[in-house]
């Protein structure tokens, strides 16, 4: 039987549905897709850059938050709302990922929760 830990980070958006922040199995984390939502309450902000670097900034705290950092980042999975805003996106996530970057897959979708223009989601592994 695996064992897993679910995790809530503290100072991360509250979760839009049933699931958790995070779930660690050994030393790897598995960071749920996260919107680019406030934490303190909850908005979206406008734009595909603003909404970028908050979900990546959401995204760090529960890195942190699970004993990890964006350097032990081994994958990335991007939802885009339009795939027009791939060239924005790569450039505000290439300033988080200056060192070594991890595997990653970028996707449109139909839409997204909260009619968000972009999710990140992360696999790690413990410092």
């Amino acid at each position: 039987m695996i064992m897993k830990q679910s995790i809530n980070v503290n100072g991360a958006p509250a979760a839009v549905g049933p699931y958790v922040h995070a779930v660690k199995t050994g030393n790897m984390i598995f960071i749920s897709g996260q919107l680019g939502l406030n934490p303190a309450d909850g908005t979206l902000p406008e734009g595909i850059e603003a909404q970028t670097i908050q979900s990546l900034e959401n995204v760090k705290t529960i890195l942190e938050g699970t004993g990890s950092d964006f350097d032990h980042v081994v994958k990335t999975t991007i939802f885009l709302a339009d795939i027009a805003d791939f060239g924005k996106v790569n450039e505000i996530y290439a300033k988080y990922f200056a060192n070594e970057v991890p595997a990653r897959s970028c996707v449109e979708v139909a839409n997204l929760p909260k009619a968000a223009l972009v999710e990140i989601e992360a696999i790690a592994v413990e410092k």
